[in-house]
């Protein structure tokens, strides 16, 4: 029986998708809840799974193109070819690179003059300068796959390291090839459009401005360093300095009620409860994670949901729900190296805290000068709706919070 892959219902107000790649061709034989293809939207890459076992034995909509819900993406065979899993394997197993660029290129030459080949593989063939002639094409008639370019490349990469000038017979090597200036045009991805789009809608929207302050990590760290091992082997996950900041956001939102607010119109929506947004840098780009009543979680909750939705993120594989809805967010430069920096905004959200590199600083305790590890803190705010003075303050109950965790027991 012949059974219609489609795309499934995208995310509410997500109008359409990206299809960004295959990761099984025409003629492959497939297994009940394999992922069959990638989609990407304006915040998450949605995954396509067979619904049964069986055989792709057509593939209608090509990597590169722009697709709706409901819009058929390719044919199943329910129950055809099916394989052992051993069979499967070897199904499944890449080409060997050479192998794109020995075959006969009569399919490839078919499919390069007819025109079938995606936008994604006309830009792929563009950047590398090649014509569609020179690729084997393992697609349905023939067509170009992305993974068909890559495996020429590769290929390439791999043949001889000089290039033969016919006319004059003379031979230029590859470093003198590389000497030649370059240039790449590379289109930005849907979740890269996506976040210039936000960032410069933030700054053309609310009155940001950065406030600044230093935080001593002394007690934090000997707190983290006194119980690391216990907490780990009691509850099975690392104790780690966001679920203190997480923390201590949390107690000075509840002392200042209108930074965990956000603007919509003329109106201040103040918001009763605590989730908290996470910035995680990906491969697609910089994601913010929403981490919910953050005020009622214990800091192993915390720490354990903070990773399950970072590996969501980086994986691909978060939810739209997962990234939405959050009140105030936090970002952490400092795993990068960061000393200073002004965050942007995370719509509609009017405040977030930005985290930097602890460094090693003289400063004076007590009238003596001891070495004690710092960190900047900076927290960019609305002032359409947050005070100068809130907003210093708030930061300051931060600061308190973090140099004296025993505060974040008590809550006060």
């Amino acid at each position: 029986m012949s059974i219609e892959i489609k795309v499934p219902p995208l995310p509410e107000s997500v109008a359409d998708a990206t299809l960004v790649a295959w990761h099984k061709k025409a003629g492959d034989s497939v297994s009940r809840d394999a992922n069959l293809v990638d989609l990407e939207t304006d915040k998450v890459v949605l995954e396509v799974p067979a619904p049964a076992n069986g055989k792709l034995i057509e593939i209608l909509i090509e990597e590169g193109a722009t697709v709706t819900a409901g819009d058929v993406l390719a044919i199943l065979e329910e129950g055809a070819g099916e394989s052992t899993p051993a069979e499967s394997d070897e199904t499944n197993k890449e080409k060997p690179a050479q192998a794109a660029a020995v075959q006969a290129p009569a399919a490839s030459v078919a499919s390069g003059k007819s025109g079938k080949t995606s936008p994604a593989v006309r830009r792929l063939l563009e950047e590398h300068d090649l014509d569609a002639t020179m690729v084997m094409g393992s697609g349905k008639d023939g067509r170009i796959t992305k993974s068909d370019v890559m495996d020429f490349l590769k290929a390439d990469e791999s043949s001889d390291v000089t290039t033969a000038d016919t006319s004059s017979g003379a031979e230029t090597s590859v470093a003198e090839v590389a000497l030649e200036r370059t240039e790449q045009r590379v289109p930005m991805t849907r979740l890269r459009a996506r976040i210039a789009e936000r960032l410069l809608e933030a700054q053309q929207t609310a009155a940001m401005l950065t406030t600044f302050n230093e935080v001593d990590l002394t007690e934090v760290i000997a707190l983290r360093k006194r119980y690391k091992e216990q907490f780990e082997k009691e509850h099975g996950v690392k104790l780690g300095f966001m679920s203190f900041f997480a923390k201590a956001a949390v107690e000075a939102l509840k002392k200042f009620p209108v930074v965990n607010a956000s603007v919509e119109g003329e109106d201040i929506i103040y918001h009763n409860y605590f989730d908290i947004g996470i910035a995680v840098s990906t491969e697609r780009g910089l994601m913010v994670p929403v981490i919910r009543d953050v005020d009622q979680m214990s800091f192993a909750a915390f720490e354990k949901e903070l990773g399950e939705v970072a590996l969501k993120a980086q994986t691909g594989k978060i939810s739209m729900e997962e990234l939405t809805g959050g009140t105030f967010s936090i970002t952490n430069g400092g795993v990068f190296g960061s000393m200073m920096s002004t965050p942007i905004l995370n719509q509609p959200q009017s405040a977030i805290l930005g985290m930097h590199a602890i460094q090693q600083r003289p400063m004076v305790v007590d009238g003596e000068i001891a070495i004690r590890p710092m960190m900047y803190l900076a927290m960019t705010y609305d002032h359409r709706i947050i005070d100068g003075k809130d907003s210093v303050q708030f930061l300051v109950t931060i600061k308190e919070q973090l140099e004296d965790p025993s505060r974040l027991l008590l809550q006060v």
